[in-house]
């Protein structure tokens, strides 16, 4: 059973696709993130991991680290990308498996989703595809996913619980997660976890 969450989910997941549906249609914009080629750099995608990829595959990405420095998946693996975005880290993971693995991008913003499937298109990359869902809730079967990655996604996640027990779900018994995201490591007062602006800043 997962969380109660302290805020308005309806309000937080609207608040979330406005903010991203900026990113999708102006990745050049001011955020108060690095989007593009600035942020690969700053997190580590080496020059490996993004050569070949059309340039509006890299613009809008808005990652927070580099789930890859973990590794790659493997050729053959079925991956699931939570909160996909414009689908970079999918693509990646794409190329990486090959044509008898798959990938499956999920996020809840339309203009994202629209954004990720162009991109796909533009690559020549078939073996991925970016399906509405959220966290809580991954359009998947029961253990279909070797590995399922995520950027930055969870921590706008109110109920971390329910996402991290649908992510148990979707793995097969021997699968894996590598998850980069923004963590604290101390208590969060009740008032700063019921403000909305906080959870998508």
């Amino acid at each position: 059973m997962g969380e109660q969450p302290l805020v308005d989910v309806d309000q937080l997941r609207s608040e979330v696709q406005e903010h991203y549906a900026e990113v999708a249609h102006d990745p050049d914009g001011e955020f108060h993130f690095h989007t593009g080629r600035r942020a690969t750099s700053r997190l580590g995608y080496g020059q490996e991991l993004i050569d070949g990829f059309p340039e509006p595959c890299i613009e809008a990405f808005a990652g927070v680290a580099n789930p890859f420095s973990w590794g790659l998946p493997a050729s053959g693996e079925q991956v699931i990308d939570i909160g996909s975005g414009g689908g970079l880290d999918a693509l990646i993971a794409a190329r990486a498996v090959g044509p008898k693995g798959a990938v499956v991008g999920v996020d809840m913003t339309p203009a994202m989703l629209e954004r990720a499937s162009r991109n796909a298109e533009a690559a020549g990359i078939d073996n991925v595809e970016f399906r509405s869902g959220y966290a809580e809730a991954l359009p998947v079967p029961d253990g279909w996913a070797d590995l399922v990655i995520s950027n930055g996604v969870l921590n706008l996640v109110p109920d971390k619980v329910a996402a991290y027990e649908e992510i148990m779900r979707a793995l097969t018994p021997a699968g894996r997660i590598q998850i980069a995201d923004v963590c604290v490591e101390v208590e969060v007062p009740e008032e700063a976890r019921r403000d909305i602006d906080l959870w998508k800043g």
